[in-house]
C-alpha cells in the first residue's frame, strides 16, 4: 500500500526526509521561501514543489483533483507552521497575538488544505509553546477540527505532546511540540505519547560529527572569541564567573549573560539546540572552539550531512536551524502508521525507531582541558555582581509600580 504525504512549510526538507524514510511517497510540497524550494529541488528532485508556495493561498484554492488525488486519499497532511508568533520570546512581548499574527494565519491555511484533503492523520511540528501556553494554537486548531467533523463526518481531535528529539534518535536536545489529529479514529482509541526508543540511551554529538571533516571549517568571530579555549567542553560564560567552578577567574556576572552565550558541546552528550540566527557568541560551539560547520549542523538534526543547501553560508545556517529534525519526523511517521493499522494499540519504542538515527560510535577522547585566560582579558577579572534574580532584572522598569 502506498502511503502519501504532503508537506507544508516543507523549509530545507527535514520533515520530508523523515516521512520518507517512514515508508511515504510525497505528493507535493508546499514552500514559501526561495532557498528552502532551490534546496529541495537539487537534492529530492522528485519531490514535487508546488507551484502555490504560499500556505495561505493554497488554503484558498488548492483542491486534491489538483494532485490527481480524491479527498480522504492522502495520508497525512505535514507542517510546523513559522514558530514565531509562538515562541517564548512573542509569548512575553506580544502576549496572545499568536494565532492573529500575519504569521500565525498560516495555521489556518494548513487546516483549510486539510479540510479539502481529509487526509488519515495530520502531524504538526513546532516550537514548545505552540501547543501550549498564552500564545497557544491548540484551541484554535481544536475548534476548526471540530468544525471539519461537523462538516464531513470525520473523528479528528488534536493530540498533542512536548517531546524531547534525543529521546528519538536525534543527537541534539531539542524540545518539541507534537499534534496528531487522525480522520478515523473515534473518542474511544486511545492515542498516547509516543515513547522514545532512545530515552534514556541518547546518542551524542560525538556519534553523529566526531567522524566528520568539512569541507569549509569556519572560524569564530566576535570580541569574545578568544575565550573559548577557557571554557570546558559543556559549559558557557558561566564557567568565569564566581559559581562557574574556573580557577579562581570571575570574568562575568552569574547569570548575567543569556545561556547560549559561549556555550560549547560535550563529545560525551547531545549537542544543544541548534539556533537558526546565532549572533558571533552564541552556540553551541564546537569542542575545537569554533562554530559548527554546515555538514556538522546538518548531522546534528539528524539530516544527511551531504544535503545540499543553497544561499549563503548564513543561508545555509538559517536552513539548518529551521529544520525538523529528520530522525523525530521519521519516528512520528511511523508512530502514524503503526496507529492506522492497528488503532488499539499503543506502537511499541521498536516500531517507531527511526533508521535516520546516527550509528554509534565508539567512546570519544577525553576532552580537552580549558587553557588560562588570554592576556588581554585579565585586567578584567574582579567581583562581579550576580543577575538579582527572577523578575528583578531590567525589564521590571519598564513595568508599572505596584
Amino acid at each position: 500500500m502506498t502511503h502519501l504525504a504532503l508537506s507544508c512549510f516543507s523549509g530545507a526538507g527535514g520533515m520530508d526526509i523523515g516521512l520518507e524514510a517512514a515508508g511515504f511517497t510525497s505528493v507535493g510540497a508546499i514552500e514559501l521561501d526561495h532557498l528552502a524550494r532551490q534546496t529541495l529541488a537539487a537534492n529530492r528532485p522528485e519531490w514535487p514543489i508546488l507551484d502555490l508556495h504560499d500556505v495561505v493561498e493554497a488554503g484558498e484554492v488548492l483542491m486534491p483533483a489538483d494532485l490527481g488525488m480524491e479527498p480522504r486519499e492522502l495520508t497525512v497532511l505535514a507542517g510546523g507552521p513559522p514558530c514565531q508568533p509562538f515562541s517564548m520570546a512573542a509569548q512575553w512581548s506580544q502576549p496572545k497575538r499568536g494565532i492573529d499574527d500575519d504569521r500565525g494565519k498560516t495555521v489556518g491555511g494548513m487546516l483549510k488544505i486539510a479540510e479539502r484533503f481529509l487526509p488519515q492523520a495530520i502531524l504538526i511540528e513546532n516550537v514548545t509553546g505552540f501547543l501550549q501556553g498564552r500564545n497557544s494554537a491548540a484551541t484554535i486548531i481544536s475548534d476548526h477540527l471540530d468544525r471539519i467533523n461537523v462538516a464531513h463526518g470525520t473523528h479528528y481531535r488534536l493530540n498533542h505532546w512536548v517531546l524531547n528529539a534525543a529521546d528519538f534518535g536525534v543527537p541534539q536536545n531539542r524540545r518539541r511540540a507534537i499534534g496528531v489529529a487522525f480522520r478515523d479514529l473515534d473518542e474511544s482509541d486511545a492515542i498516547p505519547a509516543p515513547i522514545g526508543p532512545f530515552e534514556g540511551a541518547h546518542l551524542t554529538a560525538w556519534d553523529a560529527i566526531g567522524h566528520l571533516r568539512p569541507s569549509e571549517v569556519p572560524a569564530a568571530e566576535g570580541g569574545y572569541s578568544d575565550l573559548l579555549p577557557s571554557i570546558p567542553e559543556g559549559a558557557n560564560y558561566q564557567y568565569l564567573t564566581a559559581r562557574g567552578g574556573g580557577p579562581e577567574v570571575e570574568l562575568f556576572g552569574y547569570r548575567t549573560r543569556y545561556w547560549s552565550f559561549l556555550l560549547k558541546l560535550r563529545r560525551d552528550a547531545p549537542a544543544w539546540t541548534l539556533p537558526a540566527s546565532p549572533g558571533p557568541s552564541t552556540g553551541p560551539f564546537h569542542w575545537d572552539n569554533r562554530p559548527l560547520a554546515i555538514e556538522e549542523r546538518l548531522a546534528l538534526q539528524g539530516m544527511p550531512h551531504t544535503w545540499k543547501l543553497a544561499g549563503t553560508h548564513r543561508d545555509a545556517v538559517k536552513l539548518t536551524g529551521n529544520a525538523t529534525p529528520s530522525p523525530l519526523a521519521e519516528s512520528m511517521g511511523r508512530y502514524i502508521l503503526a496507529k492506522l493499522e492497528s488503532p488499539a494499540l499503543a506502537p511499541s519504542p521498536d516500531e517507531i525507531r527511526p533508521t535516520l538515527a546516527p550509528k554509534r560510535r565508539s567512546g570519544p577522547p577525553a576532552p580537552t582541558p580549558p587553557t588560562a585566560l588570554p592576556d588581554r582579558w585579565r585586567s578584567q577579572v574582579g567581583s562581579k555582581a550576580a543577575h538579582p534574580g527572577a523578575g528583578a532584572g531590567p525589564s521590571r522598569h519598564l513595568r508599572p509600580s505596584e
